[in-house]
């Protein structure tokens, strides 16, 4: 089990339609695209809350936008296919950047648990489908603009 030390904080992350620690109450019927974390009642809820107030950490939520923005960004920057559950670490990341909660110069850790393999419905719903060639050398350095 990961200990955090004093000088940790750890920051847990829902979507905002499924996220009953973020609101303090089960949510009947959790909606994310991140099937992971659609959790209505999580099991683990005691575990999360300590973890958060052990660490000074923080337990909150972020969009299904947000998600699979940086479900892209990981693929692109980094050429990671995470799945939604593991990129939303990241979207709440961004968001703390962002806001200015998180110093764009800190180092920081985001554990990505899961492949994109496990749920790549989402992934498949927002990309081009795949391009068709004939099986020549001529044909695909055209459409790779070589």
């Amino acid at each position: 089990m990961l200990r955090l030390t004093a000088a940790d904080h750890a920051a847990f992350t829902a979507r905002e339609g499924a996220a009953p620690i973020v609101h303090g109450s089960p949510v009947a019927n959790p909606r994310t695209v991140a099937s992971a974390i659609r959790i209505g009642n999580p099991a683990s809820w005691e575990g999360a809350t300590s973890a958060r107030d052990e660490s000074g950490g923080l337990i909150a939520s972020v969009t299904d936008t947000e998600i699979l923005a940086a479900q892209i960004r990981l693929a692109s920057s980094e050429g990671l296919f995470a799945e939604p559950a593991s990129a939303a670490p990241l979207a709440l990341l961004t968001r703390l950047v962002q806001d200015g909660k998180i110093d764009r110069e800190a180092t920081t850790v985001v554990v990505l648990t899961g492949s994109g393999l496990k749920d790549p419905d989402a992934a498949l719903k927002n990309v081009e489908p795949p391009v068709e060639l004939d099986g020549d050398a001529r044909t695909l350095a055209k459409v790779l603009k070589l």
